[in-house]
């Protein structure tokens, strides 16, 4: 059976006009997230580098009567062990208004076929240990706990 809300809203890749929207968005995930903070210079910033026409990397939104409500990222890489394309899939998040509504699941599917059409070896991602909502669709789609650990380097300040 369709998706009943699928009506209401259309997945369409992100333009620099949705700037604003986006970086509202990711001030709702860094909201929820336990390490990072959101920060609009930076965000813009890097919203700016992900939209650029030639960036390795898919941005898409859900889109309602001209409102971003949603969004996810498709970072690509190369993998060295799989000897071809990979991606991070990043930022997925819609806005609290609209949550529960099927607009995480559809943007993820979304990502998911882009992934496919463009012949990616995996996806990447990660998650606050203690999303179980996000951990519970990310699994539906087929995503398994990895036995790597997370790692991080930063350079000092």
């Amino acid at each position: 059976m369709a998706n009943p809300t699928k009506a209401f809203y259309r997945i369409r890749k992100a333009r620099l006009a949705d700037l604003e929207s986006l970086t509202r968005l990711l001030g709702q995930l860094f909201e929820q997230e336990a390490e990072f903070h959101a920060d609009p210079a930076l965000q813009k910033a890097g919203l700016r580098r992900l939209l650029k026409p030639k960036a390795p990397a898919g941005v898409f939104v859900a889109e309602a009567r001209g409102q971003v409500l949603g969004m996810v990222s498709l970072l690509l890489i190369t993998s060295t062990a799989l000897g071809k394309p990979v991606a991070l899939l990043e930022d997925l998040v819609v806005d609290a208004a609209w949550r529960g509504q099927g607009l995480g699941s559809a943007l993820l599917d979304h990502a998911l076929s882009q992934a496919y059409q463009l012949g990616l070896g995996r996806v990447t991602l990660l998650t606050d240990p203690g999303n179980r909502r996000a951990q519970k669709l990310y699994h539906s789609r087929g995503f398994k706990k990895s036995p790597m650990l997370a790692l991080r380097w930063a350079p000092e300040a």
